[in-house]
């Protein structure tokens, strides 16, 4: 029996699913958190749904305060839907408290668990087939970016230190490269000076937040696809999930990271690189969305930074993946001899077609700001 599945019947029993507990099977693609999906069977109505999940301690060393960021977030975005006229049980996860009445579960183990009701009628993708799909990504998150425009960021905690600080990336990177430790410094020379020479990139976003051009604002920090949960029949998004990495941080990073996944149409390990490339009518329908979502709330300031958001979250986890391969795959999980490697070159390609690209991206983004 898996690790997770051993206290799995304590756990169950710590939660009031309002119903008998029929059935509990692990669900989804995620690679952080175990999670499953809990099947009740309410008397003379339909199975509920509801989902589980073990929070990784590996990735959150502090589920205390990780759940006080997602409570806050989730019962202040239920207020927003709410006074909007919207349907809070499906625009807004909602945190199910454990029978003790805290913030989560702590099994015999030491494990913290939690449980979410399950949106019904939804659907996750991971892979955005059409430009309509990936546009309604966009307005999910920029709706996101709205709803959460007067939270107080500077109350939320920092779940991940310097989750996205391209210089703290640069500075590990460069000690990384100093040490050298298993001497393969030699096997990715283009690369090590691809990121050299853009070394003074890695601060253009955080000096003009440290200018006051850029505001602190929450954020979600992993904005995939797949972390939006799709109406069925609409095929509208519905609810922002995955909520372990929201901390405070730069609206451009959020937009970034969306490009950064949505408009290269290669797996994130292609090693044939002219099959790179950023797909730049992607690029405008995904920002025209992204910024319909926002509904001007953003300043002409983060509208004008967007593609380097792009440009510098394509960076960043170059140079993550580069760092990892110097230091020996410590951190992410390889299938083959120099796949972090592979993974690095892929994420330069798309900087580097950026770059080629970078006014007709500006010009995009442009129209948007206010003169």
């Amino acid at each position: 029996m898996a690790q997770a599945e051993q206290p799995l019947q304590e756990v169950l029993a710590a939660f009031d699913f309002g119903a008998p507990v029929v059935g509990a099977v692990r669900y989804g693609c995620g690679h952080i958190n175990d999670t499953f999906v809990v099947h009740t069977q309410p008397e003379n109505r339909c199975c509920r749904r509801f989902i589980l999940q073990r929070m990784s301690a590996a990735a959150f060393k502090r589920p205390d305060q990780l759940m006080e960021n997602i409570i806050g977030i989730t019962e202040y975005l239920g207020r927003q839907i709410a006074a909007r006229g919207g349907d809070r049980t499906r625009e807004a996860m909602e945190v199910l408290r454990p029978k003790s009445g805290g913030p989560y579960y702590t099994d015999s183990q030491g494990g913290a668990w939690r449980v979410y009701p399950f949106v019904e009628g939804t659907v996750c993708h991971q892979a955005a087939d059409t430009p309509e799909l990936f546009a309604a990504s966009g307005r999910a998150f920029g709706r996101f970016q709205l709803l959460l425009s007067s939270y107080p960021a500077e109350t939320l905690h920092e779940t991940i230190p310097n989750f996205h600080n391209t210089e703290d990336r640069l500075a590990k990177f460069k000690a990384a490269l100093a040490a050298d430790k298993l001497g393969r410094a030699a096997d990715c020379r283009p690369e090590v000076d691809f990121v050299l020479a853009r070394e003074q990139d890695c601060s253009v976003a955080l000096n003009a937040m440290r200018e006051g051009k850029l505001p602190v604002r929450v954020t979600h920090n992993d904005t995939k696809l797949n972390n939006v949960l799709m109406d069925e029949t609409t095929g509208e998004g519905v609810c922002i999930i995955d909520l372990d990495t929201v901390m405070p941080g730069l609206v451009l990073y959020d937009f970034g990271d969306s490009i950064r996944f949505g408009t290269n149409h290669c797996a994130e390990d292609e090693t044939d690189l002219s099959k790179v490339s950023l797909d730049v009518d992607l690029f405008a329908a995904y920002t025209a969305a992204f910024l319909e979502g926002t509904s001007g709330s953003l300043t002409n300031h983060e509208i004008k930074y967007l593609p380097w958001g792009a440009k510098l979250m394509a960076l960043e986890c170059g140079i993550r993946f580069l760092t990892d391969y110097l230091v020996g795959d410590e951190y992410f999980h390889i299938a083959r001899e120099k796949h972090n490697l592979d993974r690095c070159r892929t994420q330069f390609k798309l900087v580097a077609d950026m770059e080629v690209r970078w006014s007709e991206l500006e010009a995009i983004v442009t129209q948007y700001c206010k003169p």
